[in-house]
């Protein structure tokens, strides 16, 4: 559940987590004037509510039923979606064996009850604010200079988050891989400055389709892009491929050694419903095929390859 606060400035957003009802009330109502707070009362509803709303800070309670604190921490510290959301335990237990346990799963910091409003409300503060300095330079290292998407490195995590969370709920995931055709045949002939651009250009078109269907853009590498699509279906994922096929086509930027005049692109499709007999390599590989078949085929083309479940429970690729 969420509560806003009654104000257009946001400071951050905080996970409250406590099987109290009365600290769960009297934590939400001293933070919610300067953040947005969602709270979850118990350890499976916090780890849960972690991944679908990426909270800014997690305010833990330590001592509750079935998994205390401890264990919510060390399982959201262990997931590569929640390692990098704060933690701080607020807990009655103030020794310091007990403070050391909690610092050895990740947490951050302590704070005692019966919790001091003033103290809450500042230390709540100051770890929002570092979160989001670690955060601007962190985006910062992921994003790739050239283009302004995310970089290959940013990508590879993008991947492991939302094939985990795919997996969790049992929904799909689709790949596109794009590729510039006669990349190398453009810089001989325009020069890398105009290369360049050329690629500028294709990170702000996948910049926008991205934003359109909720994907996730990035430059995998050289001239090669890709855009993940959470919860994408392969028939719509081929219909966003052809998006982006012609998008490019009609920016219309000369490309005399193409038997098309214009810059284009060749596309592999590829969607999974994540499983344990698979992998998210898997999913690189069959986009990859799927690219290899778009080029065979002459190019500005766009191709699709999927995964087929073998009667002996392993997976191949499918064109």
């Amino acid at each position: 559940m969420t509560l806003e606060a009654p104000t257009t400035k946001r400071r951050g957003r905080v996970l409250v987590v406590d099987d109290s009802p009365a600290t769960l009330a009297s934590l939400c109502e001293l933070l919610y004037e300067d953040h947005e707070v969602i709270f979850a009362t118990s350890g499976q509803e916090a780890i849960d509510m972690a991944h679908s709303h990426n909270p800014d800070l997690i305010l833990l309670d330590v001592v509750m039923p079935e998994m205390d604190g401890f264990e919510v921490c060390s399982r959201l510290k262990s997931s590569p979606g929640t390692i990098d959301i704060p933690v701080v335990f607020i807990t009655s237990m103030g020794d310091d064996v007990d403070h050391l346990q909690g610092l050895n799963v990740g947490a951050i910091d302590y704070i005692e009850k019966p919790i001091s409003p003033e103290v809450v409300r500042v230390r709540v503060k100051n770890h929002i604010q570092m979160k989001h300095k670690q955060d601007t330079l962190r985006g910062l290292t992921l994003r790739d200079g050239l283009t302004g998407i995310a970089n290959r490195r940013r990508f590879d995590e993008a991947l492991r988050e939302e094939w985990s969370r795919a997996a969790r709920s049992q929904s799909r995931l689709s790949l596109i891989m794009i590729d510039i055709d006669h990349f190398k045949l453009f810089n001989d002939t325009y020069g890398h400055p105009e290369g360049d651009v050329c690629l500028a250009r294709l990170g702000e078109t996948l910049a926008q389709i991205a934003a359109d269907t909720m994907g996730f853009a990035g430059r995998y590498g050289g001239e090669e892009f890709c855009l993940l699509l959470p919860n994408t279906a392969v028939d719509r994922a081929m219909e966003i491929g052809e998006k982006v096929r012609a998008a490019v086509q009609d920016i219309a930027m000369p490309h005399a050694t193409s038997s098309y005049q214009t810059v284009t692109v060749s596309v592999g499709v590829a969607c999974a419903k994540p499983n344990d007999t698979q992998r998210s390599g898997d999913l690189i590989e069959a986009a990859d095929a799927a690219l290899y078949a778009a080029k065979h085929r002459g190019r500005n083309a766009v191709v699709e390859h999927g995964f087929v479940r073998l009667t002996d429970g392993a997976v191949a690729l499918a064109g």
